[in-house]
């Protein structure tokens, strides 16, 4: 074989990193022998995998083509270092969530997970839709559990689960204590909303699709617990996933609106790159998300 795994890992380190010296450390090496392992992988075959521009390095066509094959290589490889071992279900999983699902569903299953397979390590990376596709999308990720809607032609969106986004308030708010809410009142409303490129802020768009353009943002925030706050605290109306009010409403520091002229329903899905290799530990993270069902949503539905 003309090539060793080792400069494969080099390959695909400096392709997340797009710099030697930080694959290096990456990959506890020195940034000569990395940058070495490069070098003879590339003259061994003739070929360039990098478009160099200073100390960035860019992969080229040749080098995009190749990466997915030597993820899976790597993969494959790791997994038969841990059957040789004796352990079946191990390694490292990378798992990439959405902010709603990272902070409210993912930890527990991740717990169910570990006590299953122990030997198995898993890593949870907590970000927007757009940043865990991207990061699925370029193998830095194992798979992603998104709120938002997704069309990437290298990644595998399987539906997951149903959500709906909730309208609430704070309990002193002049709307707290109305039933239903129609377009007058949401277009009077001061609202503090998820960031553009968020999962939440895209159902949010659709369900007032009509009026979005005349709506008021007061304020626009990066995390779900800062908008409770900041709700609480009467700066506003917001609008999350009802998987993480539920224990503001039962402990009554945030109360909830109906709006049924508006559609809040949403699916929560999986994605995958489609040339991902799934090793057994990925294997069986799939199945127990897909298995997976929580129960902490109440009843109620705000749409129509």
């Amino acid at each position: 074989m003309r090539y060793s795994l080792r400069q494969l890992e080099v390959f695909l380190a400096a392709a997340r990193h797009q710099n030697i010296s930080r694959a290096a450390d990456d990959l506890a090496m020195s940034q000569s022998a990395a940058s070495g392992a490069l070098k003879q992988l590339e003259s061994q075959f003739s070929v360039q995998l990098f478009d160099r521009v200073g100390k960035r390095l860019h992969l080229n066509e040749l080098g995009a083509q190749l990466r997915p094959r030597a993820e899976n290589l790597l993969a494959q490889a790791r997994e038969l270092e841990e059957a040789l071992a004796g352990r079946e279900v191990a390694g490292r999983l990378n798992i990439g969530a959405t902010l709603t699902i990272g902070n409210y569903l993912a930890v527990r299953m991740i717990a169910d997970f570990r006590r299953q397979y122990p030997a198995t390590d898993v890593a949870l990376s907590v970000a927007n839709t757009e940043n865990i596709a991207e990061r699925v999308a370029s193998f830095t990720l194992d798979m992603g559990l998104i709120e938002g809607e997704l069309n990437h032609p290298d990644l595998e969106t399987r539906h997951w689960r149903s959500d709906e986004l909730q309208v609430f308030v704070a309990p002193s708010h002049p709307l707290a204590a109305k039933g239903l809410l129609d377009d007058s009142d949401l277009l009077a409303m001061q609202w503090i909303l998820r960031e553009p490129g968020s999962g939440t802020r895209q159902t949010f768009d659709r369900a007032l699709r009509g009026i979005l353009a005349d709506i008021h943002i007061a304020m626009e925030l990066q995390h779900t617990e800062a908008i409770k706050r900041a709700v609480e605290a009467g700066l506003g109306v917001g609008c999350l996933s009802r998987i993480s009010l539920v224990e503001a409403f039962q402990r009554g520091s945030l109360v909830p609106l109906q709006v049924p002229g508006r559609d809040f329903r949403r699916q929560l899905n999986l994605i995958i790159h489609r040339r991902k290799f799934h090793s057994a530990a990925l294997s069986q993270w799939l199945r127990l998300c897909e298995e997976s069902w929580s129960d902490i949503l109440p009843a109620q539905s705000s749409a129509t």
